[in-house]
């Protein structure tokens, strides 16, 4: 399933509490991809590695549930409005991008780039909030974009601030995604913690996209429990890497510090 981590383990099905049937559900509904409007079952059984039987029932009941809607022209699922539903109300919860949206408009426009809000899904960061300036060249990704963790400022800040077993945790499954390129990802996450120790944000510097720059910092919920991580980006061309650590990261450090500062917590 793309480069998300299995759902199901040893562990999980030595579990008592864990709800195989459920999981399989929800690890259907993942199966949709950016772009991807409808998909069949034979489709879903392919990227879910589910028999074909046990697909057929699980987006029966996805589709009674609405979470699912069935093309009978096309003989094809989609994702319904139930989707959407439990979408919104996980963002309409998160009060901290009310908080910093003004504050990220800000930022975008004095550094002529986008600044976006993310929060991690497996081995991704998922934007929930995205401000572009009004340059005429920028990244274009939007409230729900997905990028990896490991190889993204956002990512890897994300990812200095984790406990260290969690950490350790998500790094093996990216190695066991990727191992040839294992060695390259490692010294950058590396430096990521080395840059966060001394600078209070980490870079990437052309290593998810050879033509993006960006820099990232963390910042935890309202709550203070969940963590989160802002990050600042845009064209190689116009983010240097001089501008990214001279600049941009201290910019973006004192946004989550204003941030703190609001919420009682600087």
């Amino acid at each position: 399933m793309h480069d998300e981590i299995e759902v199901f383990s040893d562990d999980d099905s030595k579990d008592r509490q864990f709800v195989n049937a459920l999981a399989r559900g929800l690890e259907l509904l993942r199966c949709f991809g950016p772009g991807e409007v409808y998909l069949t079952n034979a489709e879903l059984a392919k990227r879910s590695s589910l028999p074909k039987p046990t697909v057929s029932r699980l987006t029966h009941t996805l589709t009674t549930l609405g979470y699912l809607n069935y093309s009978e022209s096309l003989g094809k699922y989609q994702l319904g409005a139930g989707v959407l539903a439990l979408g919104y109300r996980m963002l309409s919860n998160m009060d901290l991008r009310k908080l910093a949206r003004p504050l990220m408009e800000e930022l975008a426009e004095y550094a002529q780039a986008s600044v976006s809000l993310g929060a991690r899904d497996r081995l991704s960061m998922v934007y929930v909030e995205s401000c572009r300036s009004s340059a005429n060249v920028t990244l274009r990704l939007d409230v729900g974009a997905r990028i990896p963790m490991a190889t993204t400022a956002m990512g890897k800040a994300l990812l200095c601030v984790l406990p260290e077993a969690e950490r350790n945790y998500l790094l093996d499954h990216v190695r066991q995604r990727d191992e040839a390129n294992w060695q390259q990802v490692k010294a950058s996450v590396e430096q990521g913690f080395k840059d966060y120790q001394d600078k209070g944000f980490c870079m990437s510097a052309g290593e998810w996209q050879g033509d993006v720059h960006a820099v990232g910092v963390p910042v935890r919920g309202l709550d203070g429990e969940q963590v989160m991580a802002f990050n600042c980006g845009g064209p190689a061309f116009l983010l240097s890497h001089a501008r990214l650590e001279e600049d941009l990261g201290p910019k973006l450090v004192q946004l989550v510090r204003r941030i703190d500062t609001i919420l009682g917590r600087g």
